[in-house]
């Protein structure tokens, strides 16, 4: 047991012992318990931000670990008074009003502003036996404010950015991965600890989750006074965020699949030969062989003779390797063998179809121990990669039987646990590599996630979509929803996974559109990452420099590169100050009410206002039976796209430098190779050098962009770019502040020192405007700084 669970236990136990009288109440030192007729209420606050609920039937033993929540209750000061109708909790920033006859609760933040309400008999545990198990039915319905917005969910496909009006079902699939936790605009955040199939739904009489299987109702409040503090609060709850390797944050390339060790290498040395960056290479499944011996963990020597001078061969050019790993293992495997020996396998067939391939059992911790064993040994140790690819992690569920879903696990039916399926597994795998070397960071990329995945170090995707123009719209609420539950790190397949609306694939001009666009998409998610099937995606499938989309994609991918520094201080962030890298309107503009529910525009970091285009304006085709053919491309006028600039804050276009007032729509001008992006008036840009990989170059020489018309700040932070000794405070930052007023920047101290760490360097300050170079261009410098590690303060 973990200190966590002894913690519960001890105050359940002690609670449960006593005889009490009906209505009656129990002190503790973070909470209370009390009985209303067959239902025991147990409310303990977890810090004075987080309260936890807890609603069983009566005496009712709850002997369990939660798989998400892993901090343990602190000594929170609560003060609990009584009148004739309510029982009222009070710690520094949260009330709670209990009422005596029902039990329904109320919760208030410390200036006694209504936050979310239970609604009056609005919670069912219902039993019933399930799979040979006494089980129940958990519900709880609450009241929103009909003027409120709410967020979260998970990553869901519907294009919805507030979830007001939404029924869904949370269960885990390839496209959506599905998080019980809601944020509100209000500055609160709700969090439903089940991990089996569970009804969200809102209307304007209730909101209520409503899970298949559940041994009580348990679920925690939060509040964080913005989005921001919310997911703060969610994170001290499910877990931090660590950092991701540096060189992660450059360009990847990938292609269902590179089916030889000479094809993956040479795709490397074709982006070398042309000049264009990148730093990671992918390969994808059947590295192993036929699909009886799927996932087997070792490489065929027929397509794949000498796979660790495969790895050598990328490290040598500077890029990096990931491979792929599934949780299911073909029938003819070594690991098959052993898990049906131990009883380990989940008896119901995952991918690939008609291969009797089935998944082992997460949620065993033996299980993982032996998944790892024979993971290490056949890829890691043997051929030193620096990253997974642990596909299907839902998992795949292939001739779905009611009975699949009841057999056992190590922690009970599957039904009961199944949407915690990718958690329990990136976490074997991220628990592993860490124990095994802290040389290398952790970096998984997976299809599907619950809520604390991001404490080991996993980036999601957004599954197998089909390329199309209102998919691409869609993925961008995706992402953002998906963030806003504490999971910052998120990306898609740049083109999209299906190409078959685009007959012909990169042949077809129409794909060359949507694929740039999605690339200008990528360039500002958290991974940049091109992939799919049916057709192929590197730069030099589409034609030759010097034309439009081949052109459009290196343009872009140059700037992912140029923005590095940005990216990468955006990550310390996320880490040290549970900040979120692609944000919702809703994190920085909360009191513009007409930023609330836009689906089509997010910040990048706390600088850049992004708006991705998300229709078709160059090539014009006919649909036939939802295909995109008879493509034509038609240049000869410029169209534009409209964007809303958010209220409160002046904003720069990155690529003119013109200045815009906030609180309005505009028309900017897209041609084929301009994405809508603005920067917030006050924001401090670090612009890295031109690269060919992300360490290729030191930034001894370094562009910092100011945009005026507010004060900001911004802190640079650097490391050794691979390890975990930032974790022991090796690593240094720089702050840049700008006094608008007295048109002053302030370079501090640098904190802190790491191995390699540049002790004198130049800093080029830029004032943006329409003439001092913008976008790619050359800058013109107002003043160049020799910087040597002590303040300096510069009137510009």
């Amino acid at each position: 047991m973990t200190k966590n669970f002894l913690v519960l236990i001890s105050i359940f136990v002690f609670i449960a012992g006593i005889n009490c009288r009906a209505n009656s109440i129990i002190k503790n030192d973070q909470g209370i318990q009390k009985s209303i007729g067959s239902v025991d209420i147990k409310v303990q606050f977890y810090s004075p931000q987080i309260v936890r609920v807890v609603k069983s039937k009566k005496g009712a033993d709850l002997p369990y670990e939660s798989l998400s929540v892993i901090k343990t209750p602190e000594d929170v000061l609560v003060q609990v008074t009584e009148d004739d109708n309510a029982v009222t909790l009070s710690s520094s920033s949260m009330v709670i009003s209990i009422k005596k006859n029902t039990g329904a609760i109320e919760f208030f933040d410390a200036d006694h502003r209504l936050l979310i309400s239970e609604k009056t008999n609005g919670t069912t545990i219902e039993p019933k036996k399930y799979a040979g198990v006494e089980v129940f039915n958990v519900k709880q319905c609450f009241q929103l404010d009909p003027n409120e917005f709410i967020y979260g969910l998970g990553q869901l496909q519907h294009g919805k950015m507030s979830q007001r009006g939404q029924e869904v079902l949370l269960k885990q699939d390839n496209k959506e991965s599905v998080i019980p936790f809601i944020l509100s605009n209000k500055g609160y955040g709700v969090f439903w600890d089940n991990y089996s199939p569970t009804k969200f739904s809102d209307s304007q009489n209730e909101t209520f989750f409503d899970s298949e299987i559940g041994q009580c109702v348990d679920y925690y409040v939060m509040i964080g006074g913005d989005a921001d503090g919310v997911v703060a609060q969610m994170r001290e709850l499910t877990g931090d965020v660590p950092m991701f390797p540096y060189w992660t944050y450059g360009y990847w390339q990938s292609r269902e699949r590179y089916k030889t060790q000479f094809e993956t290498v040479g795709v490397v040395e074709k982006y070398r030969e042309l000049g264009i960056p990148l730093d990671g290479i992918i390969q994808d499944w059947r590295y192993w062989g036929e699909d009886s011996v799927w996932n087997r963990m070792a490489f065929d020597e027929t397509r794949f003779p000498d796979p660790k001078r495969m790895v050598d061969q990328v490290h040598d050019m500077n890029a990096h390797l990931m491979i792929v790993a599934w949780p299911g293992f073909g029938p003819l495997t070594k690991q098959y063998a052993e898990f049906k020996s131990r009883n380990m396998l989940l008896n119901f067939l995952t991918w690939p179809p008609n291969s009797g391939t089935k998944p082992y059992d997460v949620y065993n911790p033996t299980a993982r121990d032996i998944y790892w064993e024979y993971l290490n040994e056949g890829v890691f140790s043997f051929i030193h990669n620096d990253a997974w690819w642990l596909d299907s992690s839902e998992p795949d569920h292939i001739e779905v039987k009611d009975e699949d879903f009841e057999q056992p696990t190590f922690l009970g039916p599957y039904r009961s646990v199944l949407n915690a399926f990718p958690l329990e597994h990136i976490k074997g795998v991220s628990t592993h590599q860490r124990a095994t070397t802290d040389k290398k960071r952790v970096f998984i990329l997976t299809r599907s996630a619950f809520a604390g995945q991001q404490r080991y170090g996993a980036n999601s995707w957004s599954g197998d979509v089909v390329t199309d123009w209102d998919v691409l719209r869609k993925q961008i609420s995706a992402g953002l929803n998906f963030s806003l539950c504490g999971i910052p790190y998120w990306n898609s397949d740049i083109g999209g996974f299906f190409v078959w609306r685009f007959p012909g694939g990169v042949d077809n001009k129409a794909f060359h559109e949507i694929y740039v666009r999605w690339l200008q998409f990528g360039t500002f998610c958290p991974m940049m990452r091109s992939h799919g099937t049916d057709t192929p995606r590197e730069i030099y499938q589409f034609g030759d420099k010097g034309e439009w989309t081949y052109n459009a994609i290196e343009k872009f991918i140059n700037l992912r590169y140029r923005l590095l520094p940005y990216i990468y201080s955006t990550s310390w962030e996320v880490t040290s100050k549970s900040s979120t890298m692609m944000r919702a309107l809703v994190m920085d503009f909360a009191e513009d009410k007409k930023a609330l529910d836009i689906n089509n525009e997010y910040m990048f970091g706390k600088s850049f206002l992004v708006c991705p285009v998300t229709e078709p304006m160059y090539v014009k085709t006919k649909k036939d039976e939802t295909k995109y053919v008879d493509p034509v491309e038609n240049f000869s006028k410029v169209k534009s796209t409209l964007v809303y600039l958010p209220a409160g804050t002046q904003w720069f276009d990155f690529w003119t430098g013109k200045s815009f007032n906030g609180g309005q729509t505009i028309e900017k001008k897209t041609p084929i190779d301009i994405l809508p992006l603005y920067v917030k008036a006050g924001s401090i840009v670090p612009w890295g050098p031109e690269v060919q990989y992300a360490s290729e170059e030191k930034a001894d020489d370094m562009e910092i962009r100011i945009f005026t018309g507010a004060d900001g700040e911004f802190t640079l932070y650097e490391d050794e770019g691979d390890n975990y000794n930032y974790e022991d405070g090796v690593y240094s930052t720089i702050t840049f502040k700008w006094n608008d007023v007295a048109q002053t920047l302030t370079i501090s101290d640098h904190q802190g020192e790491f191995p390699g760490m540049l002790h004198e360097r130049q800093f080029r300050l830029v004032l943006v405007n329409e003439t001092s170079g913008t976008g790619l261009t050359e800058s013109t410098p107002v003043k160049t700084v020799s910087y040597t590690g002590k303040a300096v303060s510069e009137k510009l």
